[in-house]
Formats: structure tokens, C-alpha cells, sequence
């Protein structure tokens, strides 16, 4: 006798936000806008790094975050190769009702993001530090 097959939803998916060093994840609907994304994203930013986010190490580099009252874009980015960052991002074109289903994006997708500001072109230049290993001798 076969058995009875049942459509599995899929649930949230878990998004990996980052900028410079830092990875923010984000659990978020396959069909949650990204316009929730981003204010989710930012409450947490605010919330956690009041200072800015350090965009390198070496050299010093620091990215405020924009407050609420601030005029700014988010610009979002995905990995050209995801197995290779060397290849660098591909700016993801948002509509503020677009989901993260809509643009294909699965669970643990590693997302770039930039603030710009007033007249800012958006770009597909994102800053983000991934972690490098030392080699032992």
C-alpha cells in the first residue's frame, strides 16, 4: 500500500545579515518583506552597537548606524559564488513588498548590507570581513 505523503511547510528561514565583522542572523517568513526585514534589522543594530558597527580592524574603520529619525537606504547583496567571497556580491534589486521567497533566497544565505544615505547611488560594493585561518607552522 504507498503511503500518504503530506506537503511540508517549510517555516522561517534563518538570513545571515552582514556588514564588516559583524553577522547579524535574522529569522524572518519566506514571505516576510523585506521592509520587516530591514526594521527588525536595524532595532537590533540601534539596540546593539549605539557606537556603530566596526567595519574593519585594520585600519580602524567605524559605520554609524543611521537612527530613526535619519534619512538612509539599506542596500542588500548576495554572494556572487557562495562558496567563494572572493568573487564578491551581486546587489540584490528590492521593492520594499519583496521577500526573501520571491528573490530565491534559502535558509543560512549569507546577506550583505550598506547603509546610504541622501542621493547615495546604491552599489554592489559591500565591506564584510570574513574570518581568516592562520596558517600553523
Amino acid at each position: 500500500m504507498p503511503r500518504a505523503t503530506t506537503q511540508v511547510d517549510d517555516g522561517p528561514l534563518s538570513l545571515r545579515l552582514k556588514h564588516g565583522i559583524h553577522t547579524i542572523f535574522i529569522l524572518a517568513e519566506p514571505t516576510q518583506p523585506f521592509s520587516k526585514i530591514t526594521e527588525e534589522l536595524l532595532e537590533v543594530l540601534r539596540e546593539r552597537y549605539p557606537e556603530g558597527l566596526t567595519t574593519s580592524v585594520v585600519p580602524p574603520k567605524t559605520t554609524p548606524v543611521p537612527g530613526a529619525d535619519d534619512e538612509y537606504q539599506v542596500s542588500y547583496g548576495i554572494l556572487k559564488a557562495p562558496t567563494d567571497p572572493e568573487q564578491g556580491w551581486k546587489k540584490l534589486s528590492l521593492e520594499d513588498d519583496d521577500t526573501p521567497s520571491a528573490k530565491g533566497l534559502k535558509n543560512n544565505t549569507v546577506i550583505a548590507f550598506a547603509f546610504l544615505g541622501p542621493g547615495e547611488t546604491p552599489t554592489a560594493t559591500f565591506e564584510v570581513e570574513f574570518p581568516e585561518l592562520d596558517d600553523e607552522e
